[in-house]
């Protein structure tokens, strides 16, 4: 055979890039707008749970990224103060801080026990000009309340992340196995099991584990990071609880 014949036979027994590739665009597009009613049900629902889990995750890290940043403005204020009320009166601008809410009851705590006179008549008074805490428990559960609030704030939407990472990847899985079952409902039909058959019913079912794990692998990420980021703010809330005790100890008892 003429080499020329050969070069001409090997060009032609190569495949067409653009004829019946499933990972363009439009191949991908096709199979899913001729998917089944199920198929685009589990698609759509997918998609939900993506969306929302990044409106989330978008709108969660603005928020920690504004409560570190006034965090660190307010215990920069609240360490250089000498009164508690010229912390209380930079507290309106700097709410995004967890350790404001701290401090606001705290210092409520604080103010509520200091205007009451001493329950006990036979105590000696207080020096004068210094007033005297009652019960330094009391300022300590008023914080770990706070604490507890202000921690539940933090936490708020994060628990769905973890939902989404959860059954996301099963409902990806009930399209995979719907998928399946009709590329055996199709070689039934249809009496061969060729790959024109079975093609279209297993590409399905791929793209539905496809979209599971694009919306269960980002949501486990970011879970994990957000929960790392509470447990962060949970320890400073720690110390500063620390820190306003010790100061209240040396003040006013």
């Amino acid at each position: 055979m003429p080499v020329s014949a050969v070069a001409l036979m090997a060009h032609a027994a190569q495949p067409d890039a653009g004829s019946g590739d499933l990972s363009s665009n439009t191949d991908i597009v096709r199979l899913i707008l001729d998917s089944s009613w199920l198929s685009l049900g589990v698609l759509l629902i997918l998609l939900t749970f993506s969306a929302i889990s990044w409106g989330i995750t978008l709108y969660k890290m603005a928020v920690y990224r504004r409560a570190a940043r006034q965090t660190a403005s307010f215990l920069d204020v609240f360490r250089k103060s000498s009164k508690f009320s010229e912390v209380q009166a930079v507290c309106p601008s700097l709410r995004e801080s967890p350790l404001v809410g701290l401090f606001q009851a705290g210092y409520s705590e604080l103010n509520s026990q200091l205007r009451q006179p001493p329950a006990d008549s036979t105590k000696p008074p207080a020096p004068a000009g210094r007033p005297t805490l009652r019960s330094l428990d009391s300022v300590d559960r008023a914080l770990l309340r706070a604490t507890t609030v202000e921690l539940a704030k933090l936490e708020r939407h994060v628990p769905f992340l973890a939902t989404v990472a959860s059954i996301t990847p099963f409902i990806g899985l009930f399209g995979t196995v719907w998928g399946i079952m009709g590329s055996f409902n199709n070689i039934g039909i249809a009496g061969s099991s060729s790959l024109g058959v079975v093609a279209p019913g297993i590409a399905e079912a791929l793209i539905a584990t496809a979209a599971g794990l694009f919306a269960a692998i980002p949501a486990v990420y970011f879970y994990n990071h957000f929960t790392q980021r509470v447990k962060e703010f949970a320890g400073v809330m720690e110390d500063f609880s620390l820190e306003f005790l010790n100061i209240c100890e040396r003040n006013f008892t």
